[in-house]
């Protein structure tokens, strides 16, 4: 199963001009447990998938919510020459298709 499968939201956003955040909401507390649980949402995991290192990469789990923040550092300055995702929208694409 794919995490764009399970969760009900996936979407990117900056979290300033130099760092990005993922944010995954899921339905409800079985959905939430199971990708948490899962291998594939880990720092060691996340930086294999955007080509960071782990310790860059903060996985913050919101059981009450049934949510997943990860955050990271952007390659790019938003709004820098190169800069092509100024708001950090298009950058969850990856994460959606990952099998948990």
């Amino acid at each position: 199963m794919q995490l764009r499968d399970l969760a009900r939201v996936v979407r990117s956003k900056n979290a300033g001009p130099r760092t990005m955040t993922l944010d995954v909401i899921f339905e409800s507390g079985a959905d939430f447990e199971h990708a948490i649980g899962s291998a594939r949402l880990t720092p060691a995991a996340i930086g294999a998938l955007y080509d960071l290192a782990p310790a860059l990469i903060r996985v913050i789990p919101y059981p009450v919510c049934h949510a997943i923040k990860i955050t990271m550092p952007r390659r790019v300055t938003a709004g820098d020459p190169g800069d092509s995702d100024v708001y950090g929208a298009q950058q969850h694409g990856r994460l959606c298709e990952i099998e948990l």
